[in-house]
């Protein structure tokens, strides 16, 4: 049976920053942004350097990861603000027994002597990503040696979507957005990376920041039911106010010189919404999306691009449905 064609819009975050695009073996731009969340969690230990590896070997167009600040104010790649009893080990060997200490109380050396190299088997966790990988001795990265590693790996078409993790709700768990968003755009001028990086956040006063300080910098706005909800997370602005997320984003976004996704949660978008969005110039790119009946209905509905936990799946649809699929790494 042949398949059905999907009809997808051009990624204009990579045409516009040629040398960030992955190819094809056939040297043809990708039509979807292939984002591995987390380095693609469902394969190896999440946000790791040999998740990110695996990720680049594979062939995905984005590295989708989150950010922290440690005490000594080092960029370090983690999703959660405190250390995750689910995958993460002492130095004994030990599963946490519960949270452990958040990321912002520690040196990075303190943190660098915790496990995160396989999962819990006991937990939920474990029960969602049984594919994935154990890879003992895995440690929580900078951001710095990210870089390095993919510049290692020659993937210099490979870009980066980066969340600044923060809690509204809890500000003194975290570093504030003024200092991660100060010390995030030091390493990546540092690294040489600004033609490959976006910056995301549920969190917009950090996409504030970075639109005054880094302004060609793409932003990408991060959405939840929840953070829709609470003006916390919104800068203070009010979907009330503005009758839909996809204007809501664009009050919050005003003018910009550089590119601006909207990444909702993806079983509460609509085809409606997907064709709001990029009618008022945002491009749309839903997490998390797993499933290859979700991915395939979101492709036709003609997303920008797709985060998720398992991008050899999102690979076989797109191969499929006879779109360009990003180069593999070595």
């Amino acid at each position: 049976m042949r398949m059905k064609q999907s009809r997808v819009t051009p990624w204009l975050l990579c045409l516009s920053m040629a040398a960030g695009c992955a190819t094809s073996s056939r040297d043809a731009k990708p039509t979807i942004d292939l984002q591995a969340h987390r380095g693609g969690r469902a394969l190896a230990p999440e946000n790791t350097l040999a998740a990110f590896s695996k990720a680049v070997g594979l062939g995905v167009t984005t590295l989708e990861l989150d950010i922290g600040l440690t005490a000594d104010d080092v960029v370090v790649i983690s999703h959660d603000t405190v250390l995750n009893p689910d995958h993460t080990r002492d130095a004994r060997g030990a599963f946490l027994a519960s949270k452990g200490p958040a990321i912002r109380s520690l040196q990075l050396a303190q943190l660098q002597a915790y496990d995160v190299g396989r999962i819990d088997p006991a937990s939920n966790y474990a029960k969602a990503f049984r594919k994935q990988l154990i890879n003992d001795g895995e440690r929580i990265p900078t951001l710095a040696a990210l870089f390095d590693r993919v510049r290692e790996m020659g993937a210099d078409q490979v870009r980066f979507n980066i969340e600044t993790k923060l809690e509204p709700a809890r500000p003194d768990e975290t570093a504030s957005p003024e200092q991660m968003v100060r010390a995030l755009l030091v390493e990546i001028d540092k690294a040489g990376m600004s033609q490959r990086v976006t910056i995301q956040s549920f969190d917009w006063r950090s996409l504030a920041l970075v639109a005054q300080q880094a302004p060609q910098l793409p932003r990408a706005y991060l959405t939840s039911p929840r953070t829709l909800k609470d003006s916390r997370w919104t800068s203070g602005l009010r979907i009330e106010d503005f009758g839909s997320a996809p204007r809501l984003v664009k009050a919050a976004v005003g003018d910009s010189q550089a590119p601006v996704i909207w990444s909702p949660a993806f079983n509460d978008l609509t085809l409606a919404q997907v064709k709001e969005a990029q009618a008022l110039g945002l491009r749309v790119l839903p997490w998390t999306v797993n499933e290859r009946a979700d991915m395939a209905r979101l492709m036709d509905w003609g997303v920008d691009g797709l985060i998720t936990d398992d991008p050899a799946i999102l690979r076989d649809v797109m191969s499929e449905r006879g779109v360009p699929l990003p180069a593999r790494g070595r």
